[in-house]
């Protein structure tokens, strides 16, 4: 039985800190550090899951290549099943170059690559039946399961039984609510970052953000705030804004907003409280961006409980 399976983007990041300035044409600029990880929606959520000692399983596809090696062995090394990993020998696997800048914030430059390829018929529902939450991670960059293909697996996995959740990346194309609008209505937790969620409501505070989600069929809207931490609404009118944990300065904020997510699920998994979900979400949150690398930073449960307690309310 897995906890969690999260459907999505695979990626291989390779990561250049400190990018200040980029280098003119033809010119070369040194940096601190460039180094490689995995990266993508769903093997950044699926890894935290694993540290945090979740069961997880993870459904998407990579090319038959050395980054695509890379990823499957760090997935089974951190014990994320990957037996819905589909490997296409025609395409390449997703990569990106992670610019971080001396604030700790990030630009990227991405190829689509297998990604792009995925869709509804490469999902394993024998892998989904045997979940308790089926978890979208990556809806904008795959243009083959983005849209209708995604509604068809979250309806599907409804009609499962299971809880579906979903995360967005940035539409760099602009089409937002379009892509999003036939998956809305089997989404029971809902959680994109503040920018995305400007762009798909049409509205800059958090909860009238939130209220145009529910208003869609949503159950439960979660606004990731980043630094000022997360705003929770539910269908019912429960609503929480929690803030994040101290006065941290950010080494990296690669992967944030997915460890965000793998907190999130991991306290709906447990069956605790909106709140208790987002305060816990907060410190995965807070723990990702003390590290370099999307997961690197990803603590126990009991870590980040011990964390959690010494700033209690």
């Amino acid at each position: 039985m897995f906890d969690v399976t999260c459907v999505g983007i695979l990626v291989a990041d390779c990561i250049a800190k400190t990018v200040d300035k980029l280098p003119g044409r033809g010119k070369l600029a040194l940096v601190d550090q460039l180094q490689l990880y995995t990266g993508g929606c769903a093997v950044n959520s699926g890894i935290a899951l694993a540290r945090i000692g979740m069961n997880v399983a993870i459904i998407g596809k990579i090319g038959d290549d050395g980054f695509g090696k890379f990823i499957y062995s760090v997935l089974k090394d951190e014990k994320v099943n990957v037996d819905g990993l589909v490997v296409d020998p025609k395409s390449s696997t997703s990569a990106s170059i992670v610019l971080v800048d001396s604030g700790g914030e990030r630009s990227f430059i991405h190829s689509l690559g297998a990604n792009a390829e995925f869709t509804d018929t490469d999902v394993a529902y024998d892998i989904i039946e045997k979940s308790k939450i089926v978890f979208v991670a990556g809806t904008m960059l795959m243009p083959n399961f983005d849209g209708e293909p995604c509604a068809r697996v979250l309806k599907r996995s409804k009609e499962m039984g299971k809880i579906t959740a979903l995360d967005t990346a940035w539409d760099s194309k602009g089409r937002w609510m379009k892509v999003l609008e036939p998956c809305m209505k089997h989404i029971d937790i809902f959680m994109p970052s503040y920018e995305e969620a400007v762009q798909l409501s049409g509205k800059e505070k958090p909860e009238d953000i939130a209220d145009v989600f529910l208003s869609m069929g949503v159950k439960t809207a979660v606004v990731k705030l980043g630094k000022d931490g997360c705003f929770i609404k539910d269908s019912g009118g429960e609503k929480h804004t929690i803030p994040t944990y101290g006065d941290i300065k950010p080494i990296d904020t690669t992967g944030a907003g997915d460890c965000f997510a793998a907190g999130f699920l991991t306290g709906i998994a447990k069956g605790w409280s909106l709140y208790e979900c987002g305060k816990f979400a907060n410190a995965v949150g807070t723990h990702c961006v003390m590290a370099v690398g999307a997961t690197t930073g990803i603590k126990s449960l009991e870590e980040i409980k011990a964390f959690m307690a010494r700033y209690q309310d």
